[in-house]
């Protein structure tokens, strides 16, 4: 590694009344770009010199550009004629563009959209573009943007592997989401995904996500980026076709406690039942101690407390028995049907405490929570996606808001920094040119 040193001479006129600090951070702020300009286009300068004077025999020398190559910065435009070498056959080569890997036809590097990309993760590409290009003086138009984004999605946006990690503990969800193909809607479509944990402890991480695509491919998916068969416990709201398709053998389904509450209604509504005819079993419902269970309290029960655990459960499942002796098949099918099928899948979490004296959550509302801020990204700013656009937006938004470690991995190979530029020693001296008065 060669040292290169710069001399930079800079002169400032001084105001001699009325200077203050923030007057003073002020201009230093407003000429930094200036400097930065100046910086990297004597860097240039320097590398395209050291690359030339390094030329293998049967090249010579071919002038420069005709027209200077452009490139957007964070500090803004700088403008380079590149060198040009000519090779026994005639064809042109840049050699600064070969030793800096400068991508071809574009004004934007990679580098100079991490602010623009990291905004569009909250914001439309539109508002991102505008908001970057005000905050830094300038940036990629939303157009750019787009395309940029769909670019490092399919280029450094697969998904990490899982397959070594034991995951034990599976939770779906999913909402739905409006679609379109070249700008012409297609309606409604089911947005899904999961999360992981190897411990009932541990944050859940994100496993993966799909754009109208069924639950039994979901399980070939996952099949395919975890390890699958290790694990022991999946968290649903009970959604049709998730216990078919991906509960497995060696499995238990532990259905979220609110989503059973806020669902009696509507069950009991397909019925027939209605209004005030509702009171009655939702009061039955209400009285069962498990709606009001909280995971705080039973995190603080220990070895000892097994007698109160079991009679805790027993009592829960007492109140479903009463609850379904007051909901004939004949005059309530399906509500009946749901609350058999509830009642069974509830209260996993007691089990799994006997065994193992560690709870499970309750709810999914810990997937929900984490999700929300995707969900209101999705369904508020933008409206309506393409499949693909959809997904190449998750697969960055993920990262930036779930595992910040593996943003700083994306850009890393997105970019493919090997080596950086380091600075070895800075410094400065000063000196006065007084004005003749």
């Amino acid at each position: 590694m060669d040292d290169l040193a710069i001399k930079i001479a800079i002169t400032y006129k001084v105001p001699k009344k009325g200077l203050t600090l923030n007057g003073l951070l002020r201009g230093l702020e407003r000429d930094r770009d200036s400097i930065m300009r100046a910086l990297l286009g004597t860097i240039l300068s320097a590398l395209e010199e050291d690359s030339l004077k390094a030329l293998p025999g049967g090249y010579v020398k071919n002038g420069h550009q005709s027209r200077p190559r452009t490139f957007n910065t964070s500090f803004g435009l700088v403008r380079h004629r590149m060198a040009q070498v000519r090779d026994r056959k005639g064809a042109i080569y840049h050699p600064l563009e070969t030793r800096l890997r400068i991508v071809p036809y574009r004004q934007y590097q990679g580098q100079e959209l991490e602010a623009a990309v990291g905004q569009a993760i909250h914001l439309s590409y539109r508002v991102a573009a505008r908001e970057t290009q005000r905050l830094k003086g300038q940036g990629p138009s939303k157009s750019t943007l787009w395309r940029r984004f769909q670019d490092l999605a399919e280029t450094a946006g697969a998904w990490p592997p899982l397959g070594h990690r034991p995951f034990r503990f599976l939770m779906v969800d999913g909402t739905s989401v409006r679609l379109q193909d070249r700008g012409y809607s297609l309606g409604k479509a089911e947005m899904r995904w999961a999360m992981a944990a190897e411990e009932p402890s541990q944050p859940l991480e994100l496993v993966g996500f799909w754009v109208n695509t069924d639950w039994a491919a979901i399980r070939q998916d996952l099949e395919r980026r975890i390890d699958y068969p290790r694990l022991r416990v999946l968290f649903s709201d009970g959604g049709r076709g998730i216990e078919e398709s991906l509960l497995s053998s060696g499995m238990e389904l532990q259905r979220c406690i609110l989503h059973g509450q806020r669902d009696f209604s509507f069950l009991l509504y397909a019925d027939g039942i209605k209004g005030q005819a509702q009171k009655q079993f939702r009061g039955l419902l209400d009285q069962n101690p498990l709606f009001h269970l909280r995971q705080a309290g039973l995190e603080r029960l220990d070895p000892g407390d097994e007698p109160l655990v079991r009679e805790l459960a027993a009592s829960i499942r007492r109140g479903f028995a009463e609850l379904l002796t007051a909901l004939p098949v004949d005059k309530y099918p399906q509500t009946r049907t749901y609350v058999q099928n509830f009642a069974r899948q509830a209260l996993v979490f007691f089990d799994y405490w006997l065994d193992h004296r560690r709870w499970l959550p309750l709810t999914t509302n810990a997937i929900e929570s984490a999700f929300s801020r995707v969900v209101n990204r999705i369904k508020r700013i933008g409206r309506r996606w393409s499949e693909n656009g959809l997904l190449n937006w998750l697969m960055i938004a993920f990262r930036k808001i779930f595992q910040p470690s593996l943003w700083e991995s994306l850009w890393a190979q997105y970019l493919g920094r090997h080596h950086r530029l380091r600075l070895v020693s800075l410094y400065t001296t000063h000196e006065w040119i007084y004005a003749i008065t």
